[in-house]
């Protein structure tokens, strides 16, 4: 090859690279044909581990595993129905007020980058890209759902991204919490007059509309103050170590 030509063809793909990683136009088709084939290859790989575990797991661990799914049912049927009687007596006193929330049980497909282990492409039917929504695993606050080329990209704890409102500790001083690419998170603009202190607790508020209140996000492990507010650095419970499958929150009431 010419050096001719080899400069061409070098100058081609530079070229073509730049317009991939700038122009949206490229990314949405090419984002959305990769994170269908790697959808198609997690079905594929559900199919076949499905089959096979029903032929080596037990009978008496089957049979617990379908105890827990009809315990879990009958849970979610009771909190649907104290959220109809909720709903009924708001309105037999006249409020405009009404509590509706669904959640939805969601699938990782991949990670959005290779040695970033915060943020995941999720698969997730229906999809409203003009929407945040909040995210769990095991009832802990995992992080949000924000749209990228109009496809759901789950924004784990740790990304400096991820924020939403929290109280912290006993008094539930109001914050924003948000990742920091590092072990811990941050509590952000906690009034100074509230007491914070290490160990306390923090859950969601609900305020932002993405999570329900009271959803625990971690543990205060250090306070600073300064400009009239406070920060807290938090050590969250949840881990992203195995990013698989998510509860994500479509609508808090």
């Amino acid at each position: 090859m010419s050096k001719g030509l080899f400069s061409f063809f070098l100058i081609f793909v530079a070229l073509f690279l730049g317009a991939l990683y700038f122009s949206n136009a490229i990314q949405a088709p090419l984002v959305s044909s990769l994170n269908s084939i790697k959808s198609s290859y997690h079905n594929a790989i559900e199919f076949i581990e499905n089959k096979f575990e029903q032929h080596t797991f037990q009978a008496s661990e089957i049979t617990l595993l379908k105890e827990n799914l009809q315990k879990y049912k009958d849970n979610h049927l009771v909190m649907q129905q104290l959220a109809s009687e909720i709903n009924d007596l708001l309105k037999e006193n006249n409020s405009s007020l009404k509590t509706n929330p669904e959640v939805e049980l969601v699938r990782t497909i991949s990670y959005e980058e290779f040695g970033d282990l915060n943020r995941v492409w999720l698969e997730i039917k229906n999809y409203d890209p003009s929407k945040v929504y909040g995210l769990t695993h095991n009832e802990l606050v995992a992080g949000i759902v924000v749209p990228k080329n109009t496809k759901p990209l789950a924004l784990l704890n740790r990304d400096v991204k991820s924020s939403y409102a929290v109280y912290v500790g006993p008094q539930q001083a109001p914050g924003i919490a948000h990742g920091n690419n590092s072990e811990f998170l941050v509590v952000m603009f906690i009034p100074a007059w509230f007491s914070v202190n290490v160990n306390d607790e923090v859950v969601t508020s609900g305020l932002d509309n993405i999570f329900f209140k009271g959803l625990k996000v971690g543990k205060v492990i250090s306070v600073t103050k300064a400009q009239g507010y406070q920060n807290a650095v938090i050590e969250p419970y949840y881990g992203s170590n195995d990013p698989g499958y998510f509860h994500m929150i479509r609508r808090v009431r």
